[in-house]
């Protein structure tokens, strides 16, 4: 141990004299703006001089009214370039002037320094464009996790000048610390990558912009501008690893890497293909266990995903091979590193564009032993993660640079305006003209029949959608025939569809996940409904619009998603649910300003979503797993009634004389049960992990995963354990609680959500016991002035009997009540009536 911690120094050292000397190659950009804003004086940061903006040359600085300068001795931050800043009272522009166009990098600095101005920069909201691309949308650091923002930026120049302006918003200021403008190889981003789902090419890359999102030095150290030709700055990638024991570390002399023709160190520092993570000892028996990093990621954009590969850790040529995967899709199959490359140490890289479809905001990456060999080995070297600017041009949001630059004041462009106004104002009124009589011309027309209302059965009937009978989503029209045929639901024209959306506005938008968008609509009875939207560039497709059909039109509860009805016609896959106006649980916790729930709803908020899970698990003949348990998939009425929802990964239980389903991982990273990622063996038990996970969501109002946070707080589960385990969780919980709570109903809370995370899935309870428990916290709470000492009536056993002075819950609608059988009972109508709507993401995990 002592010798192999000798020669992991004496590597280190080997290397960073490497980097010293060989770091800096053959580049040098032709246009290098590198500008300190509001500072008097050059400032060197990482070895490189940044001259102050008010020293014009070759770029000038152009702002409607005078600007603001603060400045500060601070020699406690980060870097000297916070130390001063220039804020905008109004739109400002810098004017670069570009000598040769091409790729560029724009790198931006922001620190909301305390000074004089009469604004309070941290509630500043600030808006950066070029000319052609939205940088930053209405940014402010009242919201901002950190402290410091720096943000990087590729885009394309095709003029000789690039703008870069400042815009204020909601009448506040903008500001910048400081600006990098720098030109870096046309060649460094190809036109042409390969996209992972759909499988295929994807052209056109070197006329968009991107922004960088992550980009890790896989088991090796931080490298800064220093140590890269271009500038770039590669984080170690240990905190972003699902299981930490499931990579080991390995590194050579970095002077041994052989770059081959056609790459050089301006695709990745020797440094990145000389250290690597490789597959650790996972304990387990099954091969398909991977090394795998989670990210968190914007849902709404595509990703450019750059894998550096090389092999430094076989002794001989066809030792490695291993398979790449992109959330749950493999990207590379069988990827032999030494048989691609002709030897070891030669680098390596793959471009991929994905979208974001594990969940609502993370992203995974993963390598593995290729099934298909003996091998057991796998590696990874680095990784770039860049978002691909949208359809409008945009980084961040869905506006345009036109949609976000002030109006002109010019006299033309008034005259534009009130011209543009009156001949609009006319047309507008021929077509509304125009569209009354072609309505009622349509619905005299019309058939009664495509208006019908076709139920859905209580448990569903023999025409059921098994995944023999999946038809392509280009094959609308049959695809259609098939599902009408089993009597599923309402089967809705697109027509009808475009009509409640008022044609997909935008406005009435509710969310984006993985299988498309959502929106709110409104039938012709006045039922107002949430409508998904099936995207065809999704990774979810006709599985799971079926298997979501099939699922609800077997289950009907007064805890589950209520399905109205579906479209599958002119390739489309359109899913209409009943609206949920108080939206998912998620939502209510963080993230979404809401205001706080009390502890008492939250209880009763986690006992309808136990009785919907226990519902699944127990009221049909064979019981259905959700697999996807997670309170984006916990939705709230207009009563903050739970319901479970989301059933596209759904898979029906064991058989009696089973104990698992084998089946691939899917799920969503933080929420997947650890026993089920490893060994592919699917329970009612991994439910029940991830119903744990939501309790301690509930309890401390934080994602499951928050890679930005200290490698111990990264997962809920784990460092909330920490915490059960020394019988101090109130420090950890949400702070609008503290003091709020009664401490046996605490107690027994923790004790349930431990014993749901339990690392086996025999030593979890049932969700029937989950159930149980969450009503005896609720009587706690409720009863709490009867509880003198709260050790005394707390219990270890998750199924435990309830103290004597207390009243049992009324459990007949989470045990008994598997369906509905008559339209006069109460629950019914509370079933048939809430609003309910499907927060969608793609869950698929590894």
């Amino acid at each position: 141990m002592v010798m192999k911690m000798g020669m992991i120094v004496y590597l280190l050292l080997v290397s960073v004299l490497s980097m010293c000397t060989t770091s800096h190659a053959t580049f040098t950009p032709v246009n290098n703006y590198l500008i300190s804003c509001g500072s008097s004086q050059n400032v060197t940061h990482q070895g490189r001089v940044f001259v102050p903006d008010s020293h014009e040359s070759s770029f000038s600085l152009k702002s409607q009214s005078d600007t603001t300068v603060i400045s500060t001795n601070n020699s406690t931050l980060p870097s000297p370039l916070y130390q001063s800043l220039r804020a905008f009272p109004s739109p400002a522009t810098y004017a670069f002037n570009i000598h040769q166009p091409g790729r560029h990098w724009i790198r931006l600095y922001l620190y909301p320094l305390q000074g004089s101005s009469a604004h309070d920069l941290t509630s500043a909201s600030i808006t950066v464009v070029t000319d052609q691309h939205v940088l930053l949308n209405n940014f402010t650091f009242k919201t901002f996790k950190g402290s410091f923002l720096f943000k990087e930026y590729s885009v394309n120049v095709t003029s000789d000048t690039l703008s870069l302006t400042f815009i204020p918003s909601n009448g506040s200021v903008a500001f910048v610390n400081a600006i990098e403008v720098v030109s870096v190889p046309d060649d460094l981003i190809a036109d042409l990558a390969l996209e992972v789902s759909p499988n295929g090419p994807y052209s056109g890359l070197s006329a968009l912009a991107f922004e960088t999102v992550y980009r890790l030095n896989m088991g090796g150290p931080l490298l800064t501008p220093q140590n890269d030709t271009l500038g770039r700055t590669w984080e170690n990638d240990a905190k972003y690893l699902h299981v930490n024991s499931s990579a080991v570390k390995a590194s050579v002399d970095p002077g041994t890497i052989r770059y081959p023709d056609g790459l050089t160190a301006e695709t990745a520092p020797n440094w990145v293909y000389a250290t690597a993570e490789s597959m650790g000892n996972a304990d387990v028996s099954n091969v398909n266990f991977n090394i795998t990093w989670v990210f968190s990621v914007n849902p709404s954009f595509l990703y450019l995903i750059r894998l550096h590969f090389c092999d430094i850790v076989s002794k001989a040529l066809n030792d490695l091979v291993f398979n790449v995967y992109i959330n749950s899709d493999i990207a590379i199959p069988g990827l032999d590193l030494s048989t691609l490359k002709g030897g070891l140490s030669i680098p390596y890289y793959k471009d991929f564009v994905s979208n974001a479809s594990l969940g609502p905001d993370a992203f995974s990456v993963s390598v593995g032993p290729d099934t298909n060999t003996d091998v057991t080995n796998a590696i990874l070297n680095g990784l770039e993660i860049l978002k691909i600017s949208n359809e409008a041009g945009s980084l961040d949001g869905l506006s345009s640079v036109k949609d976000v630059l002030p109006d002109s004041h010019s006299k033309k462009t008034k005259i534009g305006i009130i011209i543009g106004a009156v001949v609009g104002t006319v047309a507008a009124i021929a077509l509304s003209a125009i569209c009354y009589c072609c309505f009622i011309a349509r619905k005299s027309k019309a058939s009664p029949i495509g208006q019908a209302w076709l139920p859905l059965p209580l448990y569903g009937n023999s025409h059921t959608i098994t995944k023999g009978s999946t038809i392509s989503q280009k094959s609308g029209t049959a695809s259609c025939i098939s599902l009408a045929s089993t009597h599923l639901g309402r089967v809705f024209t697109f027509q009808e569809i475009m009509d409640s959306t008022n044609k997909f506005d935008e406005a009435l938008l509710l969310g984006v996940g993985g299988f498309g968008k959502v929106y709110k609509g409104t039938v012709e009875d006045g039922t107002k409904v949430a409508v998904k939207r099936g995207n065809p560039r999704s990774e979810q497709g006709i599985a799971e619009f079926h298997t979501e059909i099939e699922m609800l039109s077997k289950l009907r509860h007064r805890h589950l998603v209520s399905l109205i009805g579906y479209c599958d016609e002119r390739s489309e896959m359109i899913l209409v649910y009943e609206y949920m106006a108080n939206g998912p649980l998620r939502s209510h916790l963080y993230g979404a300003g809401l205001p706080p729930l009390p502890w008492k709803q939250r209880l009763e908020i986690c006992i309808g979503a136990a009785r919907g899970l226990h519902y699944l698990h127990t009221g049909a003949a064979q019981s259905i797993i959700h697999r996807d348990v997670k309170t984006t998939n916990i939705l709230l009425d207009e009563n903050f009634v739970a319901k479970v929802a989301d059933f596209g990964l759904s898979k029906t239980g064991p058989a009696l004389d089973q104990t698992h389903v084998s089946t691939a991982v899917k799920g969503s990273f933080g929420y997947l049960d650890p026993e089920y990622f490893r060994r592919q063996q699917l329970t009612e038990k991994s439910d029940v992990y991830s119903f744990g996970v939501v309790l301690m969501e509930v309890l401390c109002t934080r994602p499951a995963l928050n890679p930005v946070l200290p490698r111990e707080q990264v997962n809920i589960a784990e460092w909330a354990m920490t915490w059960q385990k020394k019988g101090m969780l109130e420090q950890i919980m949400d702070p609008f609680l503290v003091g709020k709570i009664n401490l046996a109903s605490l107690k027994k809370y923790g004790e349930t959500a431990e014993k749901c995370l339990a690392e086996h899935g025999v030593d979890r309870p049932t969700m029937g016991d989950v159930l149980w428990n969450l009503e005896y916290a609720l009587q706690l709470e409720e009863t709490s002035s009867a509880l003198a000492d709260p050790d005394e009536n707390s219990t270890n056993h998750i199924s435990g009997l309830p103290l004597p002075q207390l009243e049992p819950f009324d459990r007949s609608v989470s045990v008994i009540d598997v369906g509905i059988t008559s339209g006069t009972d109460d629950d019914v109508e509370e079933a048939a009536t809430s609003a309910v709507f499907s927060q969608l993401v793609n869950p698929r995990g590894r």
